[in-house]
């Protein structure tokens, strides 16, 4: 099921570069960041309620204030990313758009490990270099005038800020995804709203506007709550395994639907990103490390080597409420998550 639930996950994300530029025709860039981002609040918020209504919510810790400073950061970059995005998305084909996505991984990464101080194995700094000079190569529109492509930077700088977004959105991890994916829809969605407005990027279009929330749910709502979700069960370095099909079905899609052109470069840099992204899946991170002793509250279960609490009464399978992990020294896979804070 997680399995299912990983590819459906990249598979909608896919999606979302070649609808969009269908949908920019009538719709400006910020107010379709904005409402890309509403559709997704709002659709997991009526996914919610009728999970409270038949009572199918599951025991899940809530973002607390503590939080904010990460929430405040989630939002504000997702405000600005998809507006990036978006223009960028107007001045380039949606091919180059989706396999530019691939770049979030490299600047995600990096961002991990400078801010953060989190440890990136060597097969995935092999990654980050390839999918950086397939970016490059991505972005000039002409090699022989070294002149760059405007909408590819702009697709660059959406990943930066999306990446500096994953960082944030990884410290709340632990927390409720369909809380997360609300709160993400509505903050970031008004945001842009009111940018959009504050610009006078209008449309009169209801049918479009209709089909962009839409896509707002399915592309950003429901993937990133299944990705969430298939994380939980198969792992990080698992879940990127399949997720990471998501920026290659969407240059599919934009063949077979838009009928886009294929240039020589294009190729090159599919070859290569294609290569980097293999480096990626195939990252086996292994070393002694050593976590800290850490209070927190996240939906857990007893069967890994990190939660080995006691309880009174005895607890089985998947439950929730604030527990303290120990300091404990091992060796296993992992990628850079809220749990790997440690010391080497």
């Amino acid at each position: 099921m997680a399995i299912v639930c990983a590819i459906s996950a990249a598979a909608l994300y896919g999606i979302s570069a070649p609808a969009s530029k269908l949908l920019l025709r009538e719709i400006p860039p910020a107010l379709m960041a904005a409402l890309l981002y509403l559709g997704a609040g709002i659709g997991m918020t009526a996914v919610n309620s009728m999970n409270r209504w038949n009572k199918a919510v599951k025991d899940e810790a809530k973002m607390t204030k503590k939080e904010m400073p990460y929430v405040s950061g989630m939002i504000i970059l997702d405000i600005a990313a998809p507006i990036f995005f978006m223009m960028g998305l107007t001045m380039t084909n949606s091919a180059n758009v989706a396999l530019l996505n691939n770049f979030e991984v490299a600047a995600t990464s990096v961002i991990a490990l400078i801010l953060f101080k989190e440890s990136i194995g060597r097969q995935m700094w092999y990654a980050i270099g390839l999918i950086t000079i397939a970016s490059i190569i991505l972005s000039f529109k002409d090699f022989s005038a070294f002149s760059f492509s405007s909408g590819s930077i702009f697709i660059l700088i959406a990943c930066i800020c999306w990446g500096l977004e994953n960082n944030c959105t990884r410290k709340l991890s632990m927390k409720d995804p369909v809380q997360i994916v609300i709160v993400k829809g509505f903050g970031s969605g008004i945001g842009s709203l009111i940018i959009s407005l504050a610009i006078k990027e209008f449309s009169s279009n209801i049918a479009y506007i209709l089909l962009a929330l839409l896509l707002g749910f399915v592309a950003y709502g429901i993937s990133i709550y299944l990705y969430i979700s298939a994380q939980r069960e198969l792992g990080a370095a698992r879940t990127s395994a399949y997720y990471a099909a998501s920026p290659f079905i969407g240059v599919l899609i934009s063949w077979v639907v838009l009928r886009e052109g294929i240039s020589g470069s294009f190729l090159v840099a599919l070859a290569i990103m294609l290569a980097g992204t293999a480096f990626s899946i195939a990252e086996d991170h292994r070393h002694m490390h050593t976590h800290m002793e850490e209070t927190h509250e996240h939906r857990h279960s007893h069967d890994d080597s990190h939660h080995n609490h006691p309880h009174d009464p005895d607890a089985a399978g998947e439950h929730n409420h604030e527990h303290t992990h120990e300091a404990i020294g091992h060796r296993h896979e992992h990628l850079p998550d809220t749990h790997h804070r440690h010391v080497h």
